[in-house]
């Protein structure tokens, strides 16, 4: 038999490696069971510590909300005014950490387009509070939805899919360089003085050629064997 710790080797007699001092361990000699770690019938439950903090920081979540809505009617100006951007911020903030630890096993699949819904429902309220221009529509609404159609895909493909994942990096960068000339295009027509001055096709190419070369790897697999053993990947 062997050391378990260092790899030397050793007689079938040896109760402790001479090298290192591990206990020998022998497969076929029967083993004294060891003592429990905690007595009988009262192991931690993590399903129910996970449900005690999930209650716990819905309360302190909750906690401010009152506060604030009393703060704007006191002292702000007639009606609700800036405390429906901290409600809502903090509406957002508990559906992306707070609301999938109330559930066993979340599905990302699920919780991350409603995670991108939550923003972009803030970012309406937002909109709809403050003066201005507005930009909702035009420009916050595609941009959140394109990123939010690009990382759900990554998510769900990551998730059911067992290969290819260079194909799904690789088409997810392509993807978001696109969405740079997009952004770009409707900055243009939200923000008048905003002209279209190309600065897009800087990261539209890096991200194209970064995508590219992950397909490309997925592709050639004597190009991806060279580089796994080039980087130890």
């Amino acid at each position: 038999m062997y050391c378990a710790n260092c790899g030397v080797k050793l007689a079938d007699t040896e109760a402790r490696c001479p090298l290192c001092g591990t206990r020998a361990y022998h497969p076929d000699l029967q083993r004294e069971p060891a003592e429990p770690l905690y007595p009988a019938g009262r192991y931690p439950d993590a399903a129910q510590k996970k449900r005690v903090w999930s209650i716990l920081l819905t309360v302190l979540f909750a906690l401010p909300i009152p506060t604030v809505l009393i703060c704007d009617l006191r002292f702000g100006d007639p009606g609700l005014t800036w405390s429906g951007i901290v409600v809502g911020a903090l509406c957002t903030l508990y559906v992306m950490s707070v609301l999938p630890a109330w559930f066993k096993r979340p599905n990302p699949v699920i919780f991350v387009p409603c995670s991108f819904a939550a923003v972009g429902g803030y970012l309406w309220l937002l909109d709809y509070l403050l003066s201005g221009v507005d930009w909702f529509w035009t420009f916050a609404l595609p941009v959140t939805g394109g990123v939010a159609v690009i990382v759900s895909a990554v998510v769900t493909l990551m998730r059911y899919v067992r290969r290819g994942q260079l194909f799904i990096f690789g088409g997810a960068l392509v993807a978001f360089g696109g969405l740079m000339l997009l952004i770009e295009f409707l900055m243009t027509i939200t923000f008048p003085p905003i002209r279209f001055v190309a600065w897009s096709l800087y990261p539209l190419s890096t991200f194209v050629l970064i995508g590219g070369w992950l397909i490309f790897l997925g592709i050639c697999r004597p190009a991806r064997e060279l580089m796994q053993r080039k980087f130890f990947i």
